[in-house]
């Protein structure tokens, strides 16, 4: 009896035991998910809902298309359209080089640079990758079809493990390299990095938009959010006009090939209001391909470089004696036997002396009468002249990179820095400089700041902003006046005869200087900045036009002979395009003239077409002129080929081929040049 009873305790005491030992299990596991989920919901809940929308939900940022660059017509210059980046979740990419292998044939590129982005990429656990960038759709649809695999199962093209499309865009330059200096370029993050591009960044920049999905089980989207996080680009137009620029570029380009120069440069500019009507250079680029570019044709030389301007920069030497009262249109000067020394350094004219009138001093550009002139002025007036002009400062014009040329303050200056200033020598000026400080003499003496940006369009309700011309009285309207007077002779019957137009004046100034050799550190005869700066009409000026060629090689290489033909057909065309009246009678027998006195012909009968020559060789006699308006410029076909008319580029340029700012080490001897 007592046994069974003793066997009955051991086994409640059994089962008691394992009751406990169970319910120990159960506590100690409860107390385990407690403490995970406190764990997860408290320390790591952050985390956990991160994963749980980057897998419910994608967040994808997009750009609007960057602001276009417009014409003063509105023609588009500059503009972005839509295109794709290929790139791949490094993440995703199980076999690297069977991914690079299908990528490079389908993209038609080196298959080991995909293997290597992808090698990395994986190595660092990228999960964006970029294998090919801006793509537009006709290529984006044929990798789709090349890249799929249907055992991908992906929602999203191409259907390929670990391969994705970005929204992105490429920047299109319809003229291709019209105004390509001051256009600018972007880089393929959509800065940019020349010309307008680059100094009107903030306004053109494409704004960033986030776009939030939320995909089902499957990855489908079922919703998607669209949050702008910035104001929309604006778009910028410029006080260019495309044809303009058209046929300032062609006649540039044609004037630097036929005398075998490196480089020039021309701007045409209102000086009543300081727009920019065209800025050319050549040679020049296309910045949709600026990769295949020079470098040095990048530059916009017009407000980038400096060179010395020779007897261009006369129009100041004799504005200072005018102002002050010193000289007029009717006065002498004594030339005497035809030098003049000047801190122990003789200037000497080819043309002779004695007694002079100042209007044939200036015609005839003779060094003599400007240092004479220079010297009653003083270095003091003469240099406050000189800055009041503009030379030593910015002008302020919406373009990057612009410098300030080379002024020196006259406690600076050797003994005979007064005479080698007064024509053209021991500065260093901007092309566009120059061209401003003849806009003033053409404004009655107000210098008005050059601008080549018409206005600013930010969005479609905001009115287009402009921004405030800053205007200077330079000189008197009185000076401005005497000084066309002695402009208008030079082309009447002195240097720069092969400026004359016709139906219109001109007043204007021809310069040659010799170029700074930095090899031996002196000036070199042998080579010249070649320039005319001119007005029309003389006494009513609405265009002030400036050409400088650099190192022209064959033929007359003087400013007269280079420089002023190209003034004479580009300044024509404008003033004939902006209807100005002329203040001259037609040649007999030009083009324009028979136009006026013959009947006006119907309207679907055959007319000839202007442009200019590209084969004709210099001549003595004024070009004819064709009757009609040139036709509008078209933007080139992307299928335009080398050889369709397109300014080409000069094959003997060297590395050193750029006007260089001008100082003397060594003196020149200014005997026979004019300057």
């Amino acid at each position: 009896m007592r046994r069974k009873k003793r066997t009955k305790l051991d086994r409640r005491h059994q089962a008691f035991t394992r009751f406990m030992i169970i319910v120990a299990v159960m506590v100690i596991w409860m107390l385990g998910v407690s403490a995970r989920l406190v764990h997860l919901q408290v320390t790591q809940s952050g985390w956990l809902r991160e994963k749980a929308l980057d897998i419910r939900q994608d967040i994808k940022q997009t750009k609007l298309l960057r602001g276009s660059i417009l014409d003063r017509n509105g023609r588009t210059l500059a503009m972005s359209v839509r295109a794709r980046t290929l790139y791949a979740d490094a993440t995703e990419i199980e076999d690297v080089e069977g991914t690079a292998a299908a990528v490079a044939k389908a993209l038609k590129i080196d298959v080991r640079q995909i293997a290597e982005a992808l090698r990395k990429g994986k190595e660092g656990g990228k999960k964006f990758v970029p294998l090919a960038r801006k793509l537009d759709d006709e290529i984006v649809t044929r990798v789709n079809r090349e890249l799929d695999r249907a055992e991908a199962r992906k929602p999203d093209l191409p259907s390929f493990k670990g391969l994705h499309w970005r929204e992105d865009q490429r920047r299109s330059y319809p003229y291709q390299t019209l105004a390509s200096q001051t256009i600018g370029f972007s880089d393929s993050s959509d800065s940019g990095k020349a010309g307008i591009e680059q100094s009107l960044d903030k306004v053109l920049r494409s704004s960033i938009v986030e776009k939030v999905q939320v995909r089902d089980r499957l990855g489908r989207v079922i919703k998607e959010e669209e949050v702008e996080k910035e104001g929309e680009p604006g778009d910028v137009v410029l006080t260019i006009d495309a044809n303009f620029q058209y046929f300032a570029e062609q006649a540039l380009e044609k004037g630097v090939t036929d005398s075998g120069a490196r480089s020039g440069m021309l701007i045409a500019i209102k000086p009543k209001t300081g727009e920019v009507l065209a800025l050319a250079n050549y040679p020049n680029y296309d910045p949709n391909t600026v990769t295949e570019a020079n470098s040095k044709f990048v530059l916009n030389n017009s407000v980038q470089s400096v060179y010395s301007p020779g007897s261009v920069f006369k129009l100041v030497t004799y504005a200072s004696a005018v102002d002050k009262g010193l000289l007029s249109a009717d006065s002498n000067i004594d030339a005497g036997n035809g030098t003049v020394t000047v801190g122990g350094r003789t200037f000497k004219d080819k043309n002779g002396g004695g007694p002079i009138s100042a209007v044939d001093a200036m015609a005839k550009s003779s060094n003599v009468c400007a240092i004479k002139t220079a010297l009653s002025v003083g270095k003091e007036d003469f240099y406050s002249m000189t800055r009041k002009m503009g030379f030593g400062s910015k002008t302020g014009i919406e373009l990057p990179g612009e410098v300030s040329g080379i002024i020196r303050s006259p406690e600076r200056w050797s003994g005979d820095s007064l005479a080698s200033q007064a024509i053209g020598y021991e500065m260093g000026v901007t092309a566009l400089q120059m061209a401003v400080s003849f806009a003033t003499i053409g404004n009655n003496g107000v210098r008005v700041s050059p601008n080549i940006v018409k206005e600013v369009r930010t969005t479609n309700t905001e009115p287009p902003t402009k921004k405030a011309r800053d205007q200077e009285r330079v000189v008197s309207a009185e000076t401005a006046s005497a000084m066309r007077e002695l402009l208008k002779k030079v082309v009447i019957s002195g240097t720069g005869k092969r400026a004359k137009l016709d139906g219109y004046s001109v007043a204007g100034k021809t310069g040659t200087a010799w170029k700074f050799n930095p090899e031996t550190k002196s000036v070199d005869s042998s080579k010249y900045i070649s320039s005319f700066i001119g007005m029309a009409p003389a006494d009513e000026p609405e265009i002030v036009v400036a050409v400088v060629i650099d190192e022209p090689r064959n033929g007359g290489r003087d400013g007269g002979q280079v420089a002023a033909p190209i003034f004479r057909d580009v300044t024509q065309y404008l003033l004939e395009q902006l209807g100005v009246r002329e203040d001259q009678p037609k040649s007999v027998g030009s083009p324009q003239a028979v136009a006026k006195a013959e009947p006006t012909p119907e309207k679907n009968s055959p007319t000839a077409s202007s442009s200019v020559d590209k084969g004709a060789k210099a001549r003595k006699e004024e070009p004819k002129k064709s009757s009609e308006k040139p036709k509008e410029v078209q933007a080139p076909k992307s299928k335009d080929k080398p050889g369709d008319g397109r300014p080409r580029v000069v094959e003997k340029l060297t590395a050193s081929d750029r006007a260089v700012p001008f100082h003397f080490r060594k003196r020149p001897d200014l005997r026979e040049i004019e300057t």
